[in-house]
């Protein structure tokens, strides 16, 4: 019995401190979430295109290597 007490005071106790830290947190502006979300679309395509020239580049150049035409 007393068992059962002290893991249900732990979770309440874990339930009671993740909302206090909830409360501290300070959430970006609808505004600054649309420019973030933006910039982060905009490095992932770049990082794809730069990845996947990359990856055609050598593609050809082993398909060279391994099977010479």
């Amino acid at each position: 019995m007393v068992r059962e007490m002290q893991r249900e005071n732990r979770l309440m106790q874990y339930f009671r401190e993740t909302r206090a830290e909830l409360r501290k947190v300070v959430w970006p502006t609808r505004e600054e979430a649309i420019n973030l979300t933006g910039i982060v679309v905009i490095t992932i395509l770049v990082m794809s295109v730069f990845l996947g020239f990359f990856d055609y580049f050598f593609t050809i150049v082993f398909r060279f290597l391994i099977a010479p035409q």
